[in-house]
C-alpha cells in the first residue's frame, strides 16, 4: 500500500452546465516505475481525468464521486495552498502544445530555474546549474545554449523536451503525459517516448500516458484503460488489451490503428513475440 503514489477509485467528474457525469468510475493505481495508458477518442474523458488528478478541472466541472489519493493523501482535503505545493513536487504534467505552457518573453532556462528556486529553495546560481543539468538529462544538444534561448527559437521537439525538464525539475513521483507527442513528427515522437521510458527506468517515475494512438501506448504502458463516453469499457495489461481485446470498441480502435503501422510497433517492442509465447504456453 505504501508503494502506491497515485490511486483513483471510482472517480466521476460532473459537468454542472450539462448536469451529467462526463467521467464515470475511473479506477487504477500507480506505483513507482509503472506506466498506465488511457486511450479513447476525443471527448472520451481522458484529459478531464488527468485534470482531476492535477486539481485543475475547468469551471463548472467537479469530482462528484470516488476518491483520488496522491502521495497517500486524499485530494478532496487539499486547500489551494496544498495544490500549489504538490504540483511539481508530487505530480507534474506535459501537454500537447508546449509553447502554450512556456512564457514567450522569457528564456527557457530561466523558466526551469524559477521552478527550482520556488519549489526547492535553490539559489539563483544553483538553480541555473541544475536547470542546465535537466536540459542535459532530456537529451538536448548544447544545453548551455538552449538555456539562453527563447521558446520561439526552438523546434516543437525541443520545446517538448524543455517542458519535460520543467515538469520533472522538482522531482515529482508522477508525470502525466497528455497527448505529449501528438503534434510531433514520427521520428521526434519516437525520441520523446524513448526519453520518457528512460526517465521512468532511471528514476522510478510513475507515468500516465494519455493518447488516442495505440502505438504510443504499446511502446510505453504496462496497463491500459480504454475510455468511451467517460466510461472505462476495458482495462488490463497492455498485452492482453492489444492481443485479446474483449470489448467491441477496443477491437474497433485496434483495427483502425493497424493500418497506421501498429503491428510494426508491436514487433519492435517485442510485445507481439511475447504474445505468441503466451499463446504457446497456454
Amino acid at each position: 500500500m505504501s508503494d502506491i503514489v497515485l490511486r483513483l477509485d471510482g472517480v466521476r467528474v460532473h459537468d454542472a452546465v450539462g448536469d451529467r457525469d462526463v467521467v464515470r468510475g475511473v479506477t487504477f493505481d500507480l506505483t513507482p516505475g509503472k506506466t498506465v495508458g488511457i486511450v479513447g477518442e476525443s471527448g472520451s474523458g481522458k484529459t478531464l481525468t488527468c485534470r482531476a488528478v492535477l486539481g485543475i478541472l475547468p469551471e463548472h466541472f467537479t469530482v462528484s464521486a470516488g476518491t483520488i489519493e496522491l502521495a497517500g493523501r486524499d485530494v478532496a482535503e487539499f486547500t489551494a495552498r496544498d495544490w500549489t505545493q504538490v504540483r511539481g513536487t508530487a505530480v507534474g504534467a506535459v501537454f500537447q502544445d508546449p509553447a502554450s505552457y512556456l512564457n514567450p518573453s522569457l528564456r527557457v532556462g530561466s523558466q526551469i530555474a524559477e521552478v527550482l528556486q520556488v519549489k526547492k529553495g535553490l539559489s539563483r546560481r544553483d538553480a541555473r546549474h541544475q536547470a542546465i543539468g535537466l536540459l542535459t538529462a532530456v537529451r538536448l544538444r548544447d544545453p548551455d545554449l538552449v538555456y539562453q534561448q527563447y521558446p520561439h527559437e526552438l523546434s516543437g521537439g525541443m520545446l517538448q523536451r524543455v517542458l519535460i525538464a520543467t515538469a520533472i525539475a522538482a522531482g515529482p513521483q508522477v508525470l502525466i503525459a497528455d497527448e505529449a507527442t501528438t503534434a510531433l513528427d514520427v521520428t521526434v515522437q519516437a525520441e520523446i517516448l524513448d526519453l520518457l521510458a528512460d526517465l521512468r527506468d532511471r528514476t522510478g517515475l510513475a507515468l500516465i500516458v494519455v493518447s488516442h494512438d495505440l502505438a504510443v501506448v504499446a511502446q510505453l504502458c504496462d496497463e491500459v484503460l480504454v475510455l468511451r463516453d467517460g466510461q472505462v469499457v476495458e482495462q488490463g495489461p497492455t498485452e492482453r488489451i492489444l492481443f485479446d481485446p474483449r470489448h467491441e470498441y477496443t477491437r474497433l480502435l485496434i483495427a483502425e490503428h493497424e493500418q497506421y503501422g501498429l503491428d510494426h510497433v508491436l514487433a519492435a517492442t517485442g510485445l507481439a513475440e511475447h504474445s505468441r509465447e503466451l499463446d504457446y504456453v497456454g
